[in-house]
């Protein structure tokens, strides 16, 4: 068997793979979501770090036109400031 990443030994990845085929569906669910936020929380901590002079709302402004637009950001900041909006707390 050829394995999916170089760096994981073929038995390794036999056994992942069984592990994965094993979980039940909300198991699975449970694991992309956790990854998903870690992904997001990991993505917004390094906008904030190079990036220090920004407010927490300005970095996920930022995190939204990196990952889904500038036109989007630009709309939620609209909105964010017509409902005013602070850090999404209503």
């Amino acid at each position: 068997m050829i394995t999916q990443s170089p760096d994981t030994h073929p038995d390794t990845e036999k056994v992942l793979i069984l592990l994965i085929r094993k979980a039940s569906s909300t198991q699975k669910l449970n694991q992309v979501r956790s990854l998903s936020q870690t992904v997001i929380r990991l993505s917004k901590r390094a906008l904030a770090r190079a990036n220090p002079n920004l407010s927490k709302r300005e970095v996920d402004l930022l995190f939204v036109s990196h990952h889904y637009g500038k036109e989007l950001a630009d709309r939620l900041r609209k909105y964010l400031e017509e409902r005013k909006v602070d850090c999404g707390k209503p």
